[in-house]
């Protein structure tokens, strides 16, 4: 008879390969996350003292599903944008740990304050033509500063496909910068 104790197989047999299952599509629950998010926000433009208006709009569709935009607008608002939005971006962070979020969700949920989001959007979408286009004329790579993985995602995918560069992100934690590469040449056969 074997004693056989813990999770593993009995000794002398292994385990099956693991296979890893893809990620799913997790849904967001808009009307329960909408329900917290007001909570959240009323809780923090009090306690805080801030005069800002606040608007939640749930949105369709979109490279990331449904998503939920909590926009701000008031005379506070240049407050909330000031050093890159900083503020802005934290009270987001502090809303996705509030809705305990699984952190595939934390791009469907998103504060944004006088179309700050817009508008750093489509200057990182320039940033990286133009970068993309100074690293094919000079043959040399381009480094950018640190970002946060949206930033760097957004980049990346402007870039996907682009002509004679690649991009890779490069570092770890909160100095992880997004570089790119001239493309590297394909070799033609030879017989």
């Amino acid at each position: 008879m074997s004693d056989h104790r813990g999770s593993g197989p009995p000794r002398g047999q292994s385990r099956p390969p693991r296979r890893e299952e893809p990620p799913r599509d997790i849904p967001l629950d808009r009307e329960r996350a909408s329900i917290e998010l007001k909570k959240f926000v009323e809780l923090v433009v009090r306690e805080m003292c801030l005069a800002v208006e606040y608007e939640i709009a749930a949105m369709d569709g979109g490279p990331d599903g449904e998503s939920i935009v909590v926009s701000f607008r008031g005379p506070d608002q240049d407050f909330l944008l000031e050093r890159n939005a900083e503020l802005l971006l934290a009270l987001e962070h502090v809303a996705h740990r509030w809705l305990k979020l699984n952190p595939q969700l934390h791009d469907r949920v998103r504060f944004d304050c006088g179309d700050y989001r817009a508008t750093r959007l489509e200057e990182l979408k320039l940033s990286a033509r133009v970068a993309a286009q100074r690293v094919r004329e000079t043959g040399q790579e381009f480094r950018f500063n640190p970002m946060s993985s949206r930033e760097r995602r957004i980049v990346h995918l402007e870039l996907n496909g682009a002509p004679g560069v690649r991009t890779m992100s490069e570092g770890s934690g909160d100095r992880r910068q997004l570089v790119i590469y001239p493309a590297t040449p394909t070799r033609k056969n030879s017989r």
